[in-house]
């Protein structure tokens, strides 16, 4: 029986949902998923369908999540319904709600320089199905600084800083880009990258998304 998977992809357009969720798509169905594709967040309202998930790909930057949605997510995962997505659709999404962060493991604070900062994403965890053959590589792009939670798990980072700004005087920190966690029964994947679709086609950002759905998935 093959595994279903739910993309809800909206929120805000800058980050190009539509085409990111139609990458993500064709990951999936490539891997044999079976895949829904939601443009509303009105697909959580039924916790009984998102808790029969084997997976769950929010592609959805900002925006407001209802309390009964949440708690769908929250439920669902808890039983191992995994989660897994990237950039400001995963964490950047609902950031009034503190139950998404804590789920999700970070929330995006600034990406100094904006758009089109040349930055490095080192491979740390190299033992990882995830990031296992994986070498380091470059990205011009956002280069996102998150505030994280100390249990996730980190797969690759970026060392800030690279643009200028107050951040800076307090000298060089590594920044997660890519992690696991985990929530009750359910496995938690997250990839800063991906501020635009074509940066989710640069082979090593798009292997690690393939990977890190497979692993998330239940």
């Amino acid at each position: 029986m093959s595994k279903k998977a739910l993309i809800v992809w909206g929120g805000w357009d800058g980050h190009q949902p539509k085409e990111v969720g139609e990458i993500f798509n064709k990951i999936l169905l490539a891997e044999g998923f079976e895949v829904e594709v939601a443009t509303t967040l009105d697909a959580l309202n039924d916790a009984a369908k998102v808790a029969a998930l084997d997976l769950f790909v929010p592609v959805w930057t900002m925006g407001k999540i209802s309390g009964e949605q949440m708690k769908s997510v929250n439920e669902a995962v808890k039983a191992g319904t995994g989660i897994a997505g990237c950039h400001g659709g995963m964490c950047d999404a609902f950031r009034e709600n503190c139950d998404w962060q804590f789920i999700t493991g970070g929330q995006w604070v600034a990406h100094p320089g904006n758009d089109g900062t040349k930055y490095t994403v080192h491979i740390k965890n190299k033992r990882s199905p995830i990031t296992k053959g994986i070498e380091d590589f470059e990205v011009s792009s956002e280069q996102y600084y998150l505030h994280v939670d100390p249990a996730v798990k980190v797969l690759a980072t970026t060392r800030f800083p690279v643009a200028d700004g107050p951040h800076a005087v307090n000298g060089p920190v590594d920044m997660p880009v890519v992690w696991t966690k985990l929530w009750g029964q359910g496995k938690v994947f997250y990839n800063s990258l991906g501020h635009h679709a074509d940066i989710l086609e640069i082979p090593a950002a798009h292997e690690i998304m393939r990977r890190g759905f497979l692993w998330a998935a239940r």
